[in-house]
């Protein structure tokens, strides 16, 4: 009779020695049991081996995307990998289970990560956890998806402190406002699906069922016709809510435009700022149906998360109207405190509270006073009544097509004629996300570079055929030295055939043009290279050089000057510098100011930059200004083709040491986050395909329809 061994996975051997381990078991097994257990230990084996490697590929995925070290030892802390808030999985659903193995401790949940942190009480329990969990498949709650659990010892698990976050200046919350009875009233106003007379008073958007009452407002030109009220006013119902608001003292002016818009789970609407030349400061907006989680963000790339109740009202006015973008992102789930102690106000990221909360259907009902007048608050920068104004004084800049050519020309053709070579001796490493792009697209594919520079991702893929463009002669020629077909023209008007490419890539180029209309003709001029379903590439410099609270490499290489010039490297790691994030530290913007007071020896650029009216950046600083001028700052010893001249000894700040290694300035307009996506599109002929953030620049990927 043969004797029934249990072998715990936790020590199975490996399978080079497993034929030894079952020769240990033979004199104990019959004949028949020995096939049985073979194939047995076989096939367990297998499983084991794929468990092995899917827990040393998360070990390894954690070390090397969050910096979090496992260990082979068992200790009281492990990690779980795809048990996160990040791919669905919520804290009571995930405490559930490990609870079964011990006393918890501590259940540390990170927002939008994939993994999470318990504490047992003592290292028999971790284990037994280790044991019964490792490989588990789960189906999450409110969802038939399926997600396999990993699990790794880890040392102590250390996490920063919370800091409470502050709702922006000038947000209130008032919650309950309506009772549910009032509430369903004003649900059961609405008809979606009346037959409206006014062309676009009820629109089906793709993120939402939007309805307008009084004024319609315009998503073309983010603005309302001010001269074209729509017949009726403001719905009856909405009387009593809006005397309420009065009375309170949440509003000092009865609105008189409404927008109604009806959001189903997994909708959302982009990150904005009411446009102030279109509305009064006071923005209330009722949430009706269910509960919401929206976001807040500041231009210097602070973010809070802020909880819309059920039946709440959220008043925005000041800073927080006015300077915040806000949105919601298009999700069906959003990170709440798990055990509410909080139901309004902002979302502290508390790692041990919280867990998923599924949406519902919200129905927002948004109040707002028509403007009459221009706007005069205290943030021109995103203020676009004070910056039309700013242009009227500066004729030199955003005043018609002849101004803005000209404008480029002095700020930016010419300008890089100047610094081609010093230039291209700054471009050598690809950016990662550029290079996937084309090394994804089909063998034989033909792809335009337009504004190519000096070439550096005309020969990343072999299999494509390359063709690149460049209003800079210099830089032409340069692509001509490396054996690349490239030729010069303007990239509003490229003398290529109509949907002739299978693909396009403008890096960093758009933001040279200094009005919208010339910026969108780019995009334009693009799609009109791409055959359908072909895909374009875009970059542009973002204002927002800090985001999710991580500084770009741009702001990371900030140098303290000390009194010589300092070499940047731009092949470190990742290589993520953009075409316009090479100047050198403080520094330079120092020369900048000296050549701008020297203005009446030097003339040309120097002169130019105090005709424009536009702000000079301090270089390695975070924007203040979406149209600037950015300081080039020559290499002593290189001129314009390239040939090198013996370095001078000359007195720091002296003329001569200026002529020697003069600065240029060239022409930006910054772009806002949400800004190219929004331009994008106004296009009907393209779809967005992907929009993203990559070390201070904004990015989108279009397909042509």
């Amino acid at each position: 009779m043969g004797v029934v061994v249990q072998v715990s996975p936790a020590w199975l051997p490996p399978a080079r020695n497993l034929e030894r381990f079952s020769l240990l078991l033979w004199p104990c097994l019959s004949s028949a049991e020995m096939d049985s257990t073979n194939q047995s230990n076989l096939k367990r084996n297998k499983s084991e081996k794929k468990l092995l490697r899917k827990q040393i590929k998360a070990r390894n995925t954690l070390m090397r995307h969050e910096g979090i070290e496992c260990v082979s030892h068992t200790t009281q802390s492990l990690v779980v990998a795809n048990g996160g808030l990040g791919n669905g999985v919520n804290r009571h659903q995930l405490l559930r289970l490990v609870e079964e193995c011990g006393l918890v401790e501590a259940l540390l949940m990170p927002p939008n990560k994939p993994y999470s942190f318990v504490k047992y009480g003592s290292t028999e329990e971790a284990k037994k956890a280790y044991d019964t969990l490792n490989g588990k498949e789960i189906t999450l709650e409110d969802s038939d998806q399926n997600v396999t659990l990993y699990v790794n010892f880890v040392e102590k698990v250390h996490w920063e402190d919370i800091i409470p976050l502050s709702l922006p200046p000038g947000l209130m919350m008032v919650e309950e406002l309506v009772s549910p009875e009032e509430e369903q009233k004003m649900l059961e106003s609405i008809d979606w699906t009346e037959n409206e007379v006014i062309q676009n008073a009820q629109k089906s958007l793709k993120h939402r069922r939007v309805k307008h009452f009084g004024y319609e407002f315009r998503y073309d030109n983010n603005n309302v016709d001010k001269d074209k009220p729509l017949p009726g006013g403001l719905p009856e119902i909405c009387n009593t809510l809006l005397e309420t608001c009065l009375k309170q003292g949440y509003i000092k002016h009865k609105p008189d435009q409404l927008t109604i818009n009806q959001y189903e789970p997994g909708q959302g609407i982009p990150p904005h700022i009411d446009t102030h030349s279109a509305f009064e400061d006071e923005i209330i907006s009722l949430s009706l149906g269910a509960e919401i989680v929206m976001d807040f963000k500041h231009p210097d790339g602070r973010t809070v998360a802020v909880m819309l109740p059920q039946r709440s009202l959220l008043v925005m006015t000041g800073e927080s109207r006015y300077l915040w973008t806000h949105g919601i992102t298009p999700r069906k789930f959003d990170i709440v405190h798990a055990s509410g102690r909080q139901k309004v106000g902002s979302v502290t990221p508390d790692v041990g509270d919280l867990t998923l909360n599924r949406r519902g259907t919200r129905t927002s009902f948004t109040f707002r006073k028509v403007r009459r007048s221009p706007c005069n608050c205290t943030y021109p920068s995103v203020c676009d009544s004070q910056q039309g104004h700013q242009r009227e004084e500066a004729p030199s800049f955003h005043h018609g097509e002849t101004k803005a050519s000209k404008l480029e020309q002095e700020y930016v053709h010419k300008v890089y004629e100047e610094i081609a070579t010093h230039f291209s001796n700054t471009r050598h490493s690809p950016w990662p996300q550029i290079v996937e792009f084309l090394r994804t697209l089909p063998k034989g594919s033909i792809v335009a570079d337009i504004g190519c520079g000096n070439g550096k991702y005309l020969g990343i893929n072999k299999d494509l055929y390359m063709i690149g463009c460049d209003r800079s002669q210099n830089l032409v020629d340069i692509c001509g030295e490396k054996k690349f077909q490239a030729f010069v023209c303007d990239a509003l008007s490229v003398p290529v055939r109509n949907s002739s490419c299978d693909a396009c890539i403008s890096i960093a180029v758009i933001h040279h043009f200094s009005t919208a209309e010339r910026r969108l003709a780019a995009v334009r001029e693009l799609t009109r290279l791409l055959r359908p379903g072909g895909k374009a590439l875009i970059y542009v410099w973002a204002m927002e050089q800090e985001y999710n609270k991580q500084k770009s490499k741009y702001l990371k290489e900030k140098r303290a000057s000390k009194g010589k010039e300092e070499e940047i490297n731009t092949d470190v790691a990742w290589g993520l510098f953009c075409d316009q994030m090479h100047d050198n530290g403080s520094q330079h913007s120092a020369c900048s100011d000296q050549v701008l007071h020297d203005s009446k020896d030097k003339g040309s650029n120097a002169k130019q930059v105090i005709n424009s009216k536009l702000p000079v950046h301090t270089n390695r600083t975070s924007f203040h200004s979406q149209d600037v001028l950015v300081p080039w700052h020559l290499k002593g010893g290189t001129n314009k083709k390239g040939e090198c001249v013996k370095a001078l000894q000359l007195p720091a700040g002296s003329k001569e040491l200026q002529e020697f290694s003069p600065v240029f300035h060239r022409y930006y307009h910054v772009f806002c986050e949400g800004e190219l996506e929004a331009a994008c599109k106004t296009l009907d002929c393209i779809r967005i395909q992907k929009s993203y953030y990559d070390q201070g620049n904004w990015c989108v990927v279009l397909e042509k329809q």
